[in-house]
């Protein structure tokens, strides 16, 4: 019972890790991988003539900061109407540094 108890509550506490629709498989070393933030689809859909960006970074797990908002990414790039976002997602050595960027695409 106990064994069933401490695989509920892992499955549980991993099941709140996922930071956005859809993850890409992570390594233990080093990971680095672009996705999207949102699922939203249709056949027509159109990425905008601009780009912005925003970023936060993690150092040791003990400092954070930046700006990884899609309302910062889009000040960025100067742009009004949102089309599409993506992330890009690094991490290293077990979170000795990590960095979370956010792509805004759109006019």
């Amino acid at each position: 019972m106990k064994k069933l108890l401490l695989i509920a509550l892992v499955a549980f506490g991993l099941a709140g890790c996922t930071t956005a629709p859809f993850q890409p498989s992570q390594g233990i070393m080093f990971t680095e991988y672009k996705a999207p933030l949102q699922l939203e689809y249709n056949n027509n859909t159109d990425l905008g003539r601009k780009v912005g960006t925003g970023s936060a970074t993690s150092i040791l797990g003990l400092v954070a900061f930046g700006d990884c908002s899609v309302q910062a990414a889009a000040k960025d790039g100067g742009i009004k109407t949102i089309k599409h976002t993506d992330y890009e997602y690094t991490n290293v050595l077990f979170g000795f540094f990590t960095k979370t960027t956010v792509y805004v695409y759109g006019d």
